[in-house]
């Protein structure tokens, strides 16, 4: 079928399906894109956006809490806070929250100015199909029933609950409720220390208040590089947070402004405010994916190849509705994927050994390509080689003491295959491994090429030179 006379329908505006919009658009398709939360959806308006943002004012505190170190002196009433004791800046949580709101806000206006652009329908309404090629759209007018040539997914994830820990968006909240807070807790529990926790921990601690973070496993973030998880633990340990490690959440109550969270070992936390990071659900209820054939996994998720095709045939999906690595930007791709691969472009399949992901930590984690993980399995060989920032010229000046650069390449070769970096601004630093992954650029490549002196991305190029005939 011809691109101009192709029919789109896109079910959820967030990264996925507002990406695939642009790029069906873009091929001369017809493209109506349904959403009923908010397009930009929850990494917009709910998650990646907001909780960005607030790390942002994070990062400044940190900046602040280390100043004197470099010098600097805060003042007030001309008495000088000296590098002995922590400087006394206070952060206006109803302000901070304020301009959160705002951005994701206006993020998500500017997306849907950008669709309209494009000649793409935005209606605000609930989508579900029924059958593969027709998607009824419930509106606040009633009730639409659209022909389509091909349908995309992408209705994204909710935060997780259980029964024995139920929101109540004041003091027991999910990550997509804290943003209302006016006033900074005075002591915050975080149940969950995957990278939600983790990012939120170590941005309240940050802020000022008191965090004690509830880990069901032996260290926080069980999931990434335990080398960068360990330089972490230790950096939000020394910065006075409580973390709770092999301690499995039990229950959480409220009884006025006390929070109680029970552990199944006995223990027993009380706190201001708590924050449940204990994973995701897909939206996938109320779908109509029976009557299309769509299948899902054992967790609801639905089951997609890697060009987002689903089991019905015409019926792709994108996001966090599929379980593939939840990022905003995998996202995104499997949409455009999904759009390229039934538009007749030219297209590659995903490949998640080329995703750059970033936990946004204090210092913040990134990572590319085969994992440590995968390494210690014995999935790949590699000779491997991991520099401490410690010797960095621009990290001493910076007063930064923790993190490393490590690479990963193949022997003989000497291919650059994944890669973790842990400093400030990680997410910046991991770009120079992630083409190097990509291109399949060699360490020797990587190291020829200049760097500005003093950098720590010069750390990039050193750990790459000392790769030479490793």
């Amino acid at each position: 079928m011809a691109a101009s006379t192709s029919r789109v329908a896109i079910v959820g505006g967030g990264p996925g399906g507002y990406e695939a919009a642009l790029v069906a658009a873009q091929l001369g398709a017809e493209v109506t894109l349904v959403d009923s939360d908010g397009v930009g959806g929850s990494a917009v308006l709910t998650d990646c956006v907001p909780s960005k943002t607030l790390i942002a004012t994070a990062e400044v505190m940190t900046d602040v809490e280390g100043a004197a170190e470099l010098g600097v002196e805060l003042t007030t009433d001309g008495q000088a806070s000296r590098a002995a004791s922590r400087p006394r800046v206070r952060v206006d949580l109803s302000r901070v929250n304020a301009r959160v709101k705002q951005l994701a806000t206006d993020q998500s206006h500017d997306i849907v100015r950008r669709l309209e652009k494009e000649g793409v329908r935005v209606v605000e309404g609930r989508g579900r199909l029924d059958g593969a090629d027709t998607v009824v759209l419930e509106t606040s007018d009633g009730e639409e029933r659209l022909a389509a040539d091909a349908v995309l997914l992408a209705t994204g994830a909710a935060p997780r609950t259980t029964p024995e820990a139920q929101p109540d968006g004041e003091r027991i909240l999910t990550w997509e409720q804290v943003y209302d807070l006016t006033e900074l807790p005075s002591h915050l529990i975080v149940v969950g220390s995957g990278v939600t926790g983790a990012e939120f921990a170590s941005a309240y601690l940050a802020l000022g208040a008191e965090v004690s973070l509830v880990s069901s496993r032996d260290r926080v973030l069980p999931g990434e590089d335990a080398d960068a998880a360990a330089v972490l633990e230790e950096v939000l340990t020394r910065r006075g947070m409580h973390v709770l490690g092999r301690s499995r959440m039990e229950s959480v109550t409220r009884d006025g402004d006390t929070v109680t969270v029970t552990l199944t070992d006995g223990r027993v936390v009380e706190g201001s405010h708590c924050i449940l990071a204990v994973g995701s659900v897909p939206k996938t209820e109320g779908l109509g994916l029976e009557t299309a054939g769509v299948d899902t996994d054992d967790r609801g998720f639905i089951r997609v190849d890697r060009v987002s095709r689903t089991t019905a045939r015409g019926v792709y999906a994108a996001g966090d509705c599929t379980g593939v690595l939840m990022l905003a930007s995998v996202a995104a791709m499997q949409g455009r994927i999904a759009m390229w691969h039934f538009l007749g472009d030219a297209v590659s399949p995903l490949d998640l050994k080329t995703v750059s992901s970033n936990v946004f930590t204090a210092p913040e984690i990134a990572t590319v390509g085969w994992s440590q993980q995968a390494v210690d399995r014995g999935e790949i060989q590699v000779n491997q080689l991991m520099l401490p920032l410690a010797g960095n010229a621009r990290a001493k000046m910076q007063g930064v003491h923790d993190g490393f650069v490590k690479l990963f390449c193949r022997p003989g070769t000497g291919i650059i295959v994944g890669g973790v970096v842990v400093a400030p601004r990680a997410s910046e630093l991991i770009h120079p491994v992630s083409i190097a992954v990509a291109e399949s650029l060699t360490a020797d490549q990587v190291a020829q090429a200049f760097t500005v002196y003093p950098s720590i991305s010069g750390s990039v190029a050193e750990a790459a030179r000392r790769l030479h005939r490793v």
